[in-house]
C-alpha cells in the first residue's frame, strides 16, 4: 500500500476548489486529467455526497465523494479495476489569513490485484511526481476558471452600471 501526501498553496477559496473537485458534467478531464469523459458516469448525488465511476488509461474506480465537512473531502473507493482494500483520497483546506488556501492530499493506493500492488509500489517511488504533476495542474485550472468567472461578473457588472 502507498500513501502519498501532496501539498499545495492556492488562491482559490476552499469552496471554489470543492465546485470543481465535484463538478461531474463534460470536460472535466480538463480540471483532473486523470478522470477521462468516457468513463466518467454519475451514479448518485446529493447535497453533499456522490457516487462517481471514472478514471482513464484502462484503470478506473468508482468513489463515494463526501463533502460534508467545508474543510475537508473524501474520496473513499468502492470498486476499481485495480484499487481496494483503504484506498482513496482524503483533501484537507485551511485557510490563510493571506486569503490564500492550503490544499493538503492524502492519496491512499491499495492494490487488490497484481496489476494495482505493481501500480502502487510505482506510485509510491518514482510515480509519486506524476501524481504531484496532475495535482499541481489540477490547481492552476481551479484556478484559471474562477479567474475568468470573475473576469466575466466583473464585466457583467460594468455593463449593468
Amino acid at each position: 500500500m502507498s500513501t502519498i501526501h501532496l501539498h499545495r498553496a492556492t488562491t482559490a477559496t476552499p469552496e471554489q476548489y470543492v465546485a470543481g473537485l465535484t463538478d461531474f458534467g463534460p470536460g472535466r478531464s480538463k480540471l483532473f486529467g486523470n478522470s477521462s469523459d468516457a468513463y466518467l458516469k454519475v451514479h448518485h448525488r446529493s447535497g453533499s455526497h456522490a457516487d462517481v465511476t471514472e478514471g482513464s488509461g484502462g484503470i478506473w474506480e468508482r468513489l463515494h465523494y463526501d463533502w460534508s465537512d467545508p474543510a475537508r473531502v473524501v474520496l473513499r473507493t468502492t470498486d476499481s479495476n485495480v484499487w481496494g482494500g483503504a484506498s482513496g483520497h482524503i483533501y484537507t483546506f485551511t485557510r490563510q489569513p493571506s486569503g490564500t488556501t492550503d490544499i493538503d492530499v492524502v492519496v491512499i493506493r491499495d492494490g487488490k490485484n497484481l496489476m494495482g500492488r505493481l501500480l502502487g509500489f510505482v506510485l509510491g517511488t518514482i510515480g509519486r511526481r506524476v501524481l504531484e504533476k496532475a495535482f499541481e495542474n489540477s490547481v492552476s485550472a481551479i484556478e484559471a476558471r474562477n479567474d475568468k468567472a470573475e473576469r466575466l461578473d466583473a464585466g457583467n457588472s460594468i455593463l449593468a452600471a
